[in-house]
């Protein structure tokens, strides 16, 4: 066991835990911050997307012990209302069906749009290619996305 210290969603964490566990198990079980979900275990599912240093990325591949210093926003940390361009977008569009899957869709378009606030119809399906949605909701994310890209103020 060791201690590392984690900013998440803008607060300062220490955590006592094996260097090797993957950030989404501290996040669940030791932070309880469970908003980020587990799906496959190998970062290929998006359902454990979170943003690391601004980024989408898999939590459930990222060992802690290289996330000292970094900046970890969660679905959690996006906003503190559920009032984020794309938070609402996926409201106003209905998107989710069963949910399992949006928290990590929400932080991979989060993290395109913060970084490219226009994006082309391809720039979002290759973004959001990695996060498989077993519901089959793809148009309606992809219509959430172009709603939260109009309704961002620059």
């Amino acid at each position: 066991m060791a201690k590392f210290n984690l900013n998440i969603n803008g607060e300062e964490k220490t955590v006592d835990v094996d260097p090797n566990t993957p950030l989404l198990w501290v996040l669940r079980d030791h932070l309880h911050l469970v908003g980020t979900k587990y799906g496959c275990g190998i970062a290929q599912c998006g359902a454990c997307t979170v943003h690391f240093n601004g980024a989408a990325v898999r939590s459930c591949q990222l060992p802690i012990s290289s996330l000292e210093g970094s900046k970890i926003k969660t679905i959690e940390g996006l906003s503190e209302n559920g009032d984020h361009p794309v938070q609402q977008a996926w409201l106003d569009i209905d998107v989710p069906q069963c949910g399992y899957c949006q928290a990590g869709q929400i932080m991979s378009a989060s993290a395109l749009l913060e970084s490219n606030p226009n994006p082309t119809d391809e720039e979002i399906e290759n973004t959001m290619n990695g996060n498989i949605c077993r519901c089959g909701t793809y148009s309606r994310i992809k219509a959430a996305i172009k709603a939260a890209s109009k309704s961002q103020i620059a």
